[in-house]
C-alpha cells in the first residue's frame, strides 16, 4: 500500500490556498487578491505576536489579532471580512492536513461584526445621478456610468468590463460576468438606456479615436478602459459636490438599487437573481435594511412609540 506523503509543516501554506481558491473554488481575481490581502496581513502579524506552528493558535490569539485590526482602524465590516477569510484559510488547512480544528470560526458569526449596509434614498439617488454636467463628455460619461450603476445593481467590476456587445439597448438589457464567471442579464431602465446611448452614439468614439483597441464600455479621459478606482472617483466626485456623506462608493448604489426594489415589492428571489448572489441569505440583507428604514419611521411618527 503506497504511503502517502504527510505535507511539510514548514512549507508556505498561503501559494496552495490561493491556488485551491482559484483553481477548485473558481473565485474572480478581485476575491482572490482580498483574500491574498487578508491572510498576508495575518501571517504578518502572526510572525511577531503569535510565532510557532499554526496548529498552536488558539481563540485567545485570534482574539488578540482582533484588537491589532481594530487598534489600525478597520470598519467592523473589514473586521469582519477579514475574520471569515481566516476561517476560510484554516478550513483548507484541515483538508490540507495542517490543521485539525478550526478556531477562526466561532469569531465570524457575532453580530458585533453584522452591519448594514449604507443606502441612499430614492430622493439621494436622484439629485447623485443628477449631478454630472451634461453639457461636457465627460459628464455625460458620468451620468450613463452611475445610471448604469443604480439601474441594474451590479457590483463595480462588472460594470466597468461592459463592452458594448454586452448591452441590449433595444430591449433594455445588459449582460454581466459576475463571480466565478456567471452571465446574468439585467434590465436597465428607460433612464440607464436614455443615458448609454446618447454616450455611446456621441461621446465614446471621440474618446477612442486614438484607441481603437479599447473595448469598454466606459472609457478614461485618455480612452483607456475606466478603472475600479475610476469609477469610484466619478461616485466620489459628484457625491461630494452635492453634499452626501464621505462614505458613498459604487457598491453603495448597488445596495441602494436592492433595498428600493425589496421596499417597491419587488420578490426576494428575483433581487437575488439581479444581483447574481449564489444565496439568497446574501440577499436578505437588504429586508433587514427596510425592516429597519420602518422601524425609524414606526418610532418617529406613532404616538406610542
Amino acid at each position: 500500500m503506497p504511503v502517502i506523503p504527510r505535507p511539510d509543516p514548514n512549507r508556505d501554506p498561503i501559494g496552495p490556498f490561493l491556488h485551491y481558491l482559484m483553481a477548485e473554488c473558481g473565485v474572480s481575481p478581485n476575491t482572490l487578491a482580498a483574500y491574498r490581502s487578508d491572510v498576508v496581513r495575518f501571517n504578518r502579524w502572526r510572525r511577531t505576536h503569535a510565532p510557532g506552528a499554526l496548529a498552536d493558535l488558539d481563540i485567545s490569539s485570534l482574539v488578540g489579532y482582533v484588537d491589532f485590526l481594530v487598534q489600525h482602524g478597520l470598519a467592523p465590516s473589514s473586521i469582519g471580512r477579514n475574520l471569515a477569510s481566516l476561517s476560510t484559510f484554516f478550513r483548507f488547512l484541515i483538508f490540507d492536513g495542517r490543521l485539525t480544528e478550526n478556531v477562526a470560526k466561532l469569531l465570524v458569526a457575532p453580530a458585533v461584526w453584522d452591519r448594514l449596509p449604507t443606502v441612499l434614498g430614492p430622493a439621494a439617488v436622484d439629485r447623485l445621478l443628477g449631478a454630472p454636467n451634461a453639457e461636457t463628455r465627460l459628464g455625460r460619461r458620468d451620468r450613463a456610468a452611475l445610471e448604469t450603476l443604480y439601474a441594474t445593481g451590479c457590483r463595480a467590476s462588472e460594470v466597468v468590463s461592459l463592452r458594448p456587445r454586452n448591452l441590449d439597448l433595444k430591449g433594455g438589457f445588459a449582460r454581466c460576468v459576475g463571480k466565478g464567471d456567471k452571465e446574468r442579464l439585467v434590465p436597465l431602465g428607460e433612464r440607464a438606456r436614455e443615458a448609454l446611448v446618447s454616450y455611446l452614439t456621441v461621446d465614446r468614439p471621440l474618446m477612442v479615436a486614438r484607441r481603437p483597441e479599447t473595448l469598454t464600455v466606459f472609457v478614461s479621459r485618455t480612452g483607456r478602459p475606466l478603472s475600479r478606482i475610476g469609477l469610484w472617483r466619478i461616485v466620489k466626485v459628484h457625491a461630494q459636490n452635492i453634499g452626501l456623506h464621505a462614505d458613498v462608493s459604487p457598491h453603495t448604489l448597488r445596495h441602494s438599487f436592492a433595498t428600493h426594489l425589496l421596499a417597491g415589492g419587488a420578490d426576494l428571489r428575483a433581487v437575488q437573481e439581479m444581483l447574481g448572489h449564489a444565496s439568497i441569505a446574501t440577499t436578505q440583507v437588504y429586508t433587514r435594511v427596510e425592516l429597519s428604514r420602518l422601524r425609524e419611521v414606526h418610532g418617529k411618527f406613532h404616538p406610542r412609540s
